[in-house]
C-alpha cells in the first residue's frame, strides 16, 4: 500500500494533470495555431482517437519522467529539468522539421513550465507521504 501511495499514486495524478492542462491549453490556445499551420503547408493536421491516444500515453510517460526527477531533485530543479528535457527538445525537433508553427511558443511555453511545474510539486508533495 506504501508503494502505491508514493509510487503509483503521485504518476497516475500526475499524469492526469498533465492531461487535462494539455487538453486545456490544446482547446484555447493552440490549435488554431497548429491548424493554419498545417493548412499553408498544404498538409492536413491529423487528429483522431488513435493521435488522441498517443498523447495520453505521451502524459503519462511524462509523469514518470517528473516523478523520477522529483525523486533526485527539487521541484524547481525537476520542473526546469523535466521541461527541457520534454518540451524544450521536442520543439527543437519541431523547429528543425520546418512544423513548429511561428508565434507558438509565446504560449505554448510558459503554459507548459507551469503544467510542469504543478506537476513536480503534485509527485514531491505525494512522494514525501505525511
Amino acid at each position: 500500500m506504501d508503494f502505491f501511495k508514493k509510487t503509483i499514486a503521485p504518476v497516475l495524478l500526475t499524469g492526469l494533470w498533465i492531461n487535462i492542462s494539455e487538453s486545456i491549453r490544446w482547446v484555447l490556445f493552440i490549435k488554431s495555431y497548429w491548424i493554419e499551420h498545417f493548412h499553408k503547408k498544404g498538409m492536413v493536421f491529423l487528429e483522431g482517437p488513435v493521435n488522441l491516444a498517443v498523447w495520453m500515453i505521451w502524459g503519462f510517460l511524462f509523469a514518470i519522467i517528473i516523478f523520477i526527477l522529483s525523486k533526485k531533485f527539487s521541484v524547481v530543479q525537476a520542473a526546469l529539468l523535466s521541461w527541457a528535457a520534454v518540451f524544450v527538445m521536442m520543439w527543437i525537433v519541431l523547429w528543425n522539421t520546418g512544423i513548429l508553427p511561428d508565434g507558438m511558443l509565446w504560449i505554448a511555453g510558459p503554459l507548459s513550465l507551469f503544467e510542469t511545474y504543478i506537476g513536480a510539486f503534485i509527485c514531491k508533495k505525494l512522494s514525501a507521504g505525511r
